[in-house]
């Protein structure tokens, strides 16, 4: 199962978080800025999967980002970080029309966006869904109606 999702820029600021477990906010942070410490330290040379206390950590690197995920023991660390590349996948299909040094800032102004994209692929910290046309149909549907 899927703990939490991380999206981090190099500076380690946080773009994007979403928990599937309650975790108090001051607990949060704490958590937050270890596990960025964490993979941010780590070289492009080692390996992508990190035992961190009681889970795994699961992160790839794309230019500026680095989109962290905890997952308990029983997850497969694999298909998580298939998932991961499969959600940048889906950003890039659906702000297509962004070069990649805006992409950061697409991410910043559209947030609510792209929260939708991640709930089409995970609820509740299992992943449910993987095509990118059924996960941006809902995206073109609310796109047509605030063109009116």
């Amino acid at each position: 199962m899927i703990k939490f999702f991380l999206m981090v820029n190099k500076q380690g600021q946080t773009r994007l978080s979403r928990y599937y477990e309650h975790v108090e906010i001051h607990k949060r942070t704490v958590l937050e800025a270890e596990v960025i410490k964490n993979c941010l330290s780590r070289s492009k040379d080692e390996c992508s999967f990190v035992e961190y206390k009681d889970f795994k950590l699961v992160y790839r690197q794309y230019a500026a980002l680095f989109i962290v995920v905890g997952i308990n023991q029983t997850e497969n660390e694999m298909a998580v970080y298939e998932l991961i590349h499969n959600f940048v996948e889906v950003l890039d299909k659906y702000f297509s029309r962004v070069s990649e040094l805006d992409v950061s800032f697409s991410i910043m102004f559209n947030l609510d966006r792209v929260h939708i994209i991640l709930d089409e692929m995970v609820l509740n910290g299992c992943i449910v869904e993987t095509n990118r046309n059924r996960i941006l149909a809902p995206l073109f549907v609310l796109d047509k109606v605030a063109e009116g």
